[in-house]
């Protein structure tokens, strides 16, 4: 039982990690397009492309808090309780860039507009780095078992989480790079396919170097986890690094679908290699999985709960994700009401 909810867990950060990230790289590439008129067209894209979605990928993070909480309460207790200067960054973050999203479409003055677009974007770099932080200081045992809080500063500030956050803002970034280059072909925008192509070149590039670095800092932080990256977690390392070389391959010339499918791939792979490096503990050499359990009646409850969920919400995922892609949502070009004419065609 408490393997199913571990692996549970991990599906869940794993999914956020995708298509939450996608999202927050997006709006890396809002603050990095420029001015009001240099970047007009490519913040026109991102929003075409995250506009439908934003909203319903923050679900996958409710669903982990849950889980953490109910069925590893030690390791939730311990890990909030050590971590809440980048958790409540990432809350502060999540919130403020989703008001700006919103309201940023509501008023018409030119100076309202660039200060929500300006927190959008800066919200987008932080909560990913502040999670990939977190994560950093789990992976280097930042985080004391027992339920304990452990520094609140170095465990978030260290070599293991600044490279970490580097790590998920650059990856975050790479897949939403991809990811635009396909819906500007969508949009028939050849200069927005050419634009995002390029940046998901650097994205990529630029992944690899801080994963390259990032082996040497987790050599000598992590031993641990660095020891199962290079064992057991060793075939999705290389799944990550062939898949992100594979979606940059797919780009050239027309952007092919399966390069979508390969950066995906990339980075969920990247996620679960982290997972399975550091598997059973949850808080490397000190706290493992069978030991802060609940209950099995409380986690059978959780599981039982999820299958619910698999059987009544991911469908509905899956079907918000094709009326997207297929351009059918009301954003995308299918009025609300339809075109009635003017009064005196209808009298």
């Amino acid at each position: 039982m408490d393997t199913a909810a571990a692996l549970l867990l991990f599906a869940a950060i794993t999914i956020y990690a995708i298509f939450g990230g996608a999202d927050f790289g997006a709006g890396f590439w809002d603050l990095t397009a420029g001015g009001a008129r240099r970047g007009e067209r490519p913040r026109e894209v991102i929003d075409h492309s995250i506009g439908p979605v934003w909203e319903a990928n923050h679900v996958w993070l409710i669903f982990i808090f849950v889980v953490l909480w109910t069925c590893f309460s030690e390791a939730y207790a311990s890990i909030t309780l050590t971590m809440f200067v980048p958790l409540t960054v990432a809350a502060l973050g999540i919130v403020l860039r989703g008001a700006s999203f919103a309201f940023g479409k509501a008023v018409f003055r030119q100076r309202a507009r660039r200060s929500f677009g300006a927190i959008f974007a800066v919200s987008s770099v932080l909560v990913p780095y502040s999670f990939g932080a977190i994560a950093g200081g789990i992976a280097s045992g930042q985080v004391p078992a027992g339920g304990r809080a452990g520094d609140p500063l170095h465990s978030w500030v260290n070599p293991t989480s600044v490279v970490m956050g580097l790590l998920a803002v650059s990856v975050t970034a790479y897949v939403a790079a991809v990811l635009l280059t396909w819906d500007a072909r969508r949009l028939s925008d050849e200069a927005m396919v050419g634009y995002f192509r390029v940046r998901a070149v650097a994205a990529g590039a630029v992944a690899g170097a801080v994963a390259l670095v990032g082996l040497f800092v987790v050599r000598s932080e992590a031993s641990y986890v660095f020891g199962g990256l290079t064992s057991r977690a060793l075939p999705l390392v290389i799944i990550s690094a062939v898949a992100g070389l594979g979606a940059l391959f797919l780009l050239r010339g027309r952007p092919h679908r399966g390069g979508r499918l390969a950066a995906i791939a990339a980075a969920g792979a990247l996620v679960l290699a982290w997972g399975v490096a550091q598997w059973d503990y949850l808080l490397p050499e000190t706290l493992t999985v069978s030991a802060a359990a609940a209950p099995s009646g409380t986690i059978t409850a959780v599981l039982v709960a999820a299958g619910l969920a698999v059987l009544l919400i991911v469908p509905a995922f899956i079907l918000l994700y094709v009326l997207d892609q297929r351009g059918l949502l009301p954003e995308e070009g299918v009025d609300d009401e339809p075109d009635r004419g003017s009064g005196a065609d209808r009298a």
